[in-house]
């Protein structure tokens, strides 16, 4: 069962660079804002080849499954997660398309279009009604579950990993971290397919993180973000392990909050300087990249935008560390 991650992440090697070499001779290229100038150089929405080769890796899971396992159970569950995947890719595409620069979609609209992308979730009744909610128990949620809890999932877990963003190899790294958490948490509570199809979408991005670490060769777009925040939402939902995803959420909830002190306007880079470090933008935070250059710039005196990216993966280590040993026993049992 090792085949299906083995070619999304080779199918990710083989296709990203031509992806890259397509953009620079399209001239489909995007301004680096954290380096100083801003230059314009870098391929844009490599997220097209993550989705797809995400979605290619996951087929041949379940070709195996069928043709040599006789085993076409959860076949059900894993076309309504790769329907709502596609879905969030096309809204994230056209994002992209749009530009940031120029509002790219309203926001009304792109949370419409999400809660349409949980349509397929929802019709097969996904998930578990039955919930163990922090500080209140055990809940029977009922009809509520499908039609309200899960389009709430991937609408709040799809905008809020967009908003930690904007830095060489950081929203790549995140979803290696977060999803290799998951993956393992859904394989050791019994949902083995699940968590293999996690680690799919783990080794797409691994690949994808060789040419989007520092200095960046190409971006990941919205539709890779969308992509994977839903893919988040989708394996709490699928593997019932609603209350551990909210805690690994922690920093997106974090950044949330921080952007809304921004009235979700004022962008998360740094302030390039010539000699290619970075500087506070403004006096006061709006986003978890400001606190982590703030806190650098405690005890070094020159931070560079890899330094903001490594001290926020190792932010996302430490609550994923937290939150194995909060519900240790949830896991393991």
């Amino acid at each position: 069962m090792l085949i299906p991650i083995a070619i999304s992440f080779v199918l990710t090697l083989l296709v990203l660079p031509r992806w890259i070499k397509k953009c620079e001779f399209i001239g489909l290229l995007w301004e680096d804002m954290n380096k100083y100038g801003h230059p314009k150089n870098v391929a844009s929405s490599g997220g097209i080849v993550v989705v797809v080769c995400f979605v290619f890796g996951v087929f041949s899971y379940i070709a195996l499954r069928t043709f040599v396992f006789n085993d076409i159970g959860f076949n059900l569950e894993i076309f309504s997660l790769l329907s709502v995947i596609l879905i969030l890719a096309v809204i994230g595409l056209t994002d992209d398309l749009l530009g940031w620069r120029n509002g790219g979609l309203s926001v009304r609209l792109r949370l419409f279009l999400i809660l349409f992308a949980s349509v397929p979730l929802v019709v097969i009744n996904a998930g578990y009604h039955i919930v163990d909610v922090p500080f209140i128990g055990i809940m029977d949620f009922g009809i509520w579950y499908p039609f309200f809890f899960i389009p709430l999932g991937i609408i709040g877990a799809t905008s809020t990993y967009n908003f930690l963003a904007g830095f060489n190899g950081l929203e790549s790294s995140q979803g290696i971290i977060i999803l290799s958490f998951l993956s393992l948490v859904a394989y050791l509570m019994g949902n083995e397919w699940l968590g293999l199809i996690g680690l799919c979408m783990v080794f797409v991005l691994l690949a994808f993180y060789i040419f989007n670490k520092y200095p960046a060769k190409v971006f990941p777009g919205d539709i890779l973000t969308y992509s994977v925040g839903a893919l988040i939402a989708i394996m709490a939902i699928l593997g019932n392990f609603e209350r551990i995803a909210v805690v690994v959420f922690i920093p997106y909830i974090l950044e949330t909050i921080l952007k809304l002190r921004g009235g979700l306007k004022i962008q998360s880079f740094g302030t390039p300087n010539e000699d290619g470090t970075l500087s506070l933008p403004y006096d006061k935070f709006y986003s978890l990249n400001h606190v982590a250059i703030y806190i650098l710039q405690k005890y070094k005196t020159k931070v560079y935008e890899k330094d903001v990216v490594y001290l926020i993966n190792l932010f996302q280590i430490v609550i994923v560390v937290v939150a194995f040993f909060l519900f240790k026993n949830s896991i393991l049992n």
